[in-house]
């Protein structure tokens, strides 16, 4: 039987399914910090195999009325990924158990890739609560960003004033960076043959220290807020500038720029690309930017990655009034300030690897 709006049943149910799931969707969100802030990646880890419900809240020290609920958080996100759910076998009878994830492995403390200090940053209570201005944000006609609205400054003085979430800022960059060091291991090539680099809004150096111990003859400068940069040590070809790349970028053969652009509005990257542009040209050589960042594709991309892209235009355009570009609007940034071609690689499993030249 179809509806006053002509639809059957069926679709209103299915249509009343999608809103539900998305109207919960936070409980996601809070799943996932529930896991990180008690370690459960770590405790199945250390335990060496799939853990069982009661091994887990044995060590986690759950109370007993509370082990429904965390048995049915777990199976919560073993259903959306971060563990599997198997059967271990021991003399009595089969039992239920826990298995890491790709997902989940990358939220071990200790390990390489550890990309749990980014989770506790995005889901931290103060940067979650700014979105809730998101009509006020869409209405403001001062071009304001959410943390403007929020907080009553943008992101970057709120994190001069408060150096403990600044503190987990970085650490979270960082975190995101080490994932570098896997991308990186299939590029060398765009590096070969430079004499030096600036990584231009390259936080604590993560990446740069990669290129570094890649090409040990290579000079590394890390080019940063001096804030953050001005009690880093660095080494023989490693070094932190701090300055401001709205004013001038320091000279080298290339310029980084990773996840940086996005942050920013056309304008604002048209003149950090002409400021790059006049770095790399100084020199009397031709040098080039590379750019280690989003590109839309909607046509080529799987339907995960771009719905992951969508998510991030959003978050760079209410926290920076920045935003995620397609080639075309790539293409059109770069030639306003001055550059002549470019070449787009893929990177890593969202991001891709582009070369700019003067």
């Amino acid at each position: 039987m179809a509806s006053n709006n002509g639809r059957n049943s069926s679709e209103i149910y299915e249509g009343q399914a999608l809103l539900y799931k998305h109207t919960l969707g936070f409980i996601d969100c809070m799943c996932l910090k529930w896991m990180v802030e008690l370690g459960i990646p770590d405790i199945i880890h250390n335990h060496g195999q799939p853990i069982t419900l009661s091994d887990l809240v044995s060590t986690l020290q759950v109370p007993p009325a509370r082990v429904g609920q965390v048995q049915g958080l777990m199976h919560h996100l073993a259903h959306t990924g971060f563990f599997q759910r198997v059967t271990i076998h021991d003399n009595i009878k089969d039992k239920e158990a826990y298995a890491l994830t790709v997902a989940s492995e990358l939220l071990i403390n200790g390990k390489q890739i550890c990309l749990a200090p980014l989770v506790k940053h995005f889901l931290d209570p103060t940067l979650l609560g700014s979105f809730h201005e998101m009509k006020k944000w869409i209405f403001d006609k001062e071009n304001l960003t959410i943390f403007d609205i929020s907080l009553g400054c943008p992101l970057w003085e709120f994190l001069k004033k408060n150096p403990a979430y600044n503190n987990t800022f970085n650490e979270a960059m960082a975190s995101d960076s080490e994932m570098m060091n896997l991308a990186l291991n299939d590029c060398n090539g765009f590096f070969e043959g430079l004499e030096s680099i600036v990584d231009v809004g390259g936080g604590t150096g993560v990446t740069t220290k990669i290129i570094c111990q890649a090409f040990s003859n290579m000079k590394c400068i890390v080019f940063y807020l001096p804030h953050v940069v001005e009690n880093l040590q660095g080494s023989n070809n490693f070094t932190y500038v701090g300055g401001d790349m709205f004013k001038s970028i320091p000279k080298a053969d290339a310029v980084l720029l990773k996840l940086t652009l996005h942050n920013w509005s056309d304008n604002d990257c048209k003149k950090i690309l002409e400021n790059c542009r006049e770095a790399i040209s100084s020199k009397g050589k031709r040098g080039k930017v590379i750019v280690i960042d989003v590109v839309i594709n909607e046509k080529q991309d799987d339907h995960e990655v771009t719905g992951l892209k969508h998510l991030l235009n959003i978050c760079m355009a209410c926290l920076h009034n920045g935003k995620e570009r397609t080639e075309e609007e790539w293409k059109k940034l770069f030639v306003e300030a001055g550059f002549q071609s470019y070449k787009i690689f893929p990177f890593s499993g969202y991001l891709s690897l582009i070369e700019i030249y003067p």
